[in-house]
């Protein structure tokens, strides 16, 4: 099977300094896949550079055999992958509503596209604060409307950094409730998260970055099993 991402060599930086060096990664169709690694090790710079907001200076990135690195923002987009970026950026004067709709698009035709109604049934709490500015929300509303509204562009790649970062623990559950009903749906997910025990059970293979360098790579039983990359590369 063709992979659906292929990162091969990439190489970026901002300015004269560099930060990614030879990055590696791979996302098959309907995988869920994690990029770890301590803070300011590259995880973010790398998906900087697979959405388009960050210029490559060496390798390649493809999403479905195309050749993506050098395209823009918008149009990688179109092409079919969705971002939750850290610190979630939804509109906050716009109300939940708004916010959804302002982003739905079906460009691929998928058989089954997200709408208002499967966004409020995945979930709950956005339909009862349908009419709320996202201003209004509470951190892990706006966490759940930044995802539902990548998910009404109808992505075949959905991207989340850090989707879990600062939630009260409930709300941190109902993320991860979601992203495993995504994921058992057939989406394809690059996840980076700190709860690297959940993202064992979530994905199926794991790339752990350091300082720019692929450090590790592997699948979620090799991980589970291995607490040397745990404790080398993660801090946990």
């Amino acid at each position: 099977m063709s992979a659906l991402l292929e990162v091969q060599g990439v190489q970026a930086g901002y300015g004269t300094l560099p930060v990614l060096f030879g990055i590696d990664l791979s996302i098959q169709p309907g995988e869920a896949v994690a990029l770890l690694g301590r803070n300011g090790m590259g995880k973010t710079t790398t998906v900087r550079c697979i959405v388009g907001l960050l210029k490559t200076s060496a390798g390649s990135i493809l999403f479905e055999g195309r050749r993506i690195d050098g395209w823009t923002a918008d149009r990688i987009g179109r092409a079919g992958i969705a971002l939750v970026p850290e610190g979630r950026r939804i509109f906050p004067n716009l109300t939940v509503r708004e916010n959804l709709v302002a982003f739905a698009a079906d460009r691929g035709g998928a058989a089954s596209p997200w709408t208002l109604e499967r966004i409020y049934a995945l979930f709950p709490r956005l339909a009862e604060r349908a009419g709320n500015m996202g201003m209004q929300l509470s951190g892990g509303e706006q966490q759940m409307l930044a995802i539902g509204r990548a998910l009404m562009t109808n992505p075949r790649l959905l991207i989340l950094d850090e989707a879990t970062e600062g939630l009260a623990p409930l709300l941190r559950e109902e993320i991860w409730r979601v992203l495993g009903e995504l994921s058992r749906g057939g989406l394809a997910i690059l996840a980076i998260d700190k709860y690297v025990d959940r993202l064992v059970s979530l994905c199926r293979r794991h790339t752990i970055l350091e300082r720019g360098h692929v450090a590790w790579a592997g699948g979620s039983a090799e991980l589970a099993a291995d607490r040397g990359p745990w404790e080398r590369y993660l801090g946990v």
